[in-house]
């Protein structure tokens, strides 16, 4: 797509990893105004070569992006889309700051449940402050919840190389009010990214979506990390079969216990795992790469819930237990590179 069929947005990316990289792509290809907040090698690669990005039956290209070290260069943003690491932004929300104007929406896509997910008034768990994802309430304090709108994002990616992204396969976007019902604004930014082929729907339950997706990572993730092999593996070895089953169903238990509409059948979710064939997942990516893991807002958070509703998840508990002492090799280096990111990422 070469024309947005829209007006031409601004359209902030915090996050130019996979995901993030993606989502720049296809929406400065269909023409948006797009800037890319980055660091390091990241950044000198996109403001020198561009960024390189691949999908499925298209051939590769070099995408010009205007990327950015510093939220203060880019200013106010219609749409900010948060990709990155869960674990990564509580340190860096308040940085992203000059990115947010009276208008703004604030788009997080990250894996497990996002730091907004309890503060909706009306809602089970409400008032709940999820520690594990927000520890000492920086997100909150920075990003103004009337402005965020919640989103899933079920695309392969992957970023072998700064400044470079692989579209593999998938793609389906979700977004939603964090307090339910389908909005005018969830509703018109659906069709935005819809026109710049990234295929968004607005929904009317959007923490029942992430909580539906919830589902695989909080099985697939810590359990091929403890394994270190792929989902195939995983689902074809009876043993890990069966840990992965009673994982699901304590996770399910706790969306249910919570209010919501979780009509799921394990083994039919299951099997739709397994005909993805030979899947690595992202935590697995992460651990080979010496990277942190998103332990936090896959176990942690729902754990947290169960805790709030007087719910037991001895299994959930003892994964995140077991999980969380297989990364702490990278634990130093993670605080390390955190405090170099809040360094980079603070305005001169």
């Amino acid at each position: 797509m070469n024309a947005t069929l829209q007006p031409a947005r601004r359209i902030g990316i915090v996050g130019a990893g996979a995901i993030g990289g993606h989502f720049a792509a296809r929406l400065a290809l269909a023409g948006h105004r797009v800037s890319v907040l980055a660091r390091g090698n990241t950044l000198h690669a996109l403001a020198t070569t561009g960024l390189r990005y691949t999908s499925p039956g298209e051939a590769e290209r070099i995408v010009a992006v205007d990327a950015q070290a510093h939220a203060d260069e880019i200013g106010p943003q219609d749409l900010v889309v948060i990709a990155l690491k869960s674990h990564a932004l509580p340190a860096l929300a308040a940085s992203l700051a000059p990115l947010v104007g009276p208008a703004t929406v604030v788009l997080p896509v990250g894996n497990g449940l996002p730091w907004w997910y309890c503060l909706a008034p009306g809602q089970p768990l409400e008032g709940l402050r999820l520690t594990s994802v927000d520890p000492g309430g920086n997100i909150e304090a920075a990003l103004p919840f009337a402005q965020v709108l919640g989103g899933t994002v079920m695309a392969s990616c992957s970023s072998p190389a700064p400044g470079v992204v692989h579209h593999h396969s998938g793609g389906k976007i979700t977004l939603g009010e964090p307090g339910g019902g389908v909005s005018e604004r969830a509703t018109d930014w659906a069709r935005a990214l819809a026109e710049a082929g990234l295929p968004a729907t607005a929904s009317d339950d959007i923490r029942r979506d992430l909580w539906i997706k919830l589902l695989g990572n909080a099985c697939s993730n810590p359990l091929s990390v403890l394994t270190q092999t792929t989902t195939d593996r995983l689902l074809d070895h009876a043993g890990t079969r069966a840990v992965y089953e009673r994982l699901m169903v304590e996770c399910l238990a706790i969306g249910r216990h919570a209010g919501l509409a979780l009509d799921l059948d394990v083994a039919q979710r299951i099997a739709q795992t397994r005909a993805l064939g030979a899947v690595k997942t992202s935590m697995l990516q992460d651990l080979e790469a010496g990277r942190p893991l998103e332990l936090a807002a896959i176990l942690g958070a729902p754990l947290e819930c169960a805790a709030r509703l007087g719910l037991d998840a001895p299994l959930m508990r003892s994964v995140l237990a077991l999980a969380d002492l297989r990364a702490a090799p990278v634990a130093a280096a993670t605080a390390t590179a955190t405090a170099a990111a809040v360094a980079a990422a603070t305005p001169r």
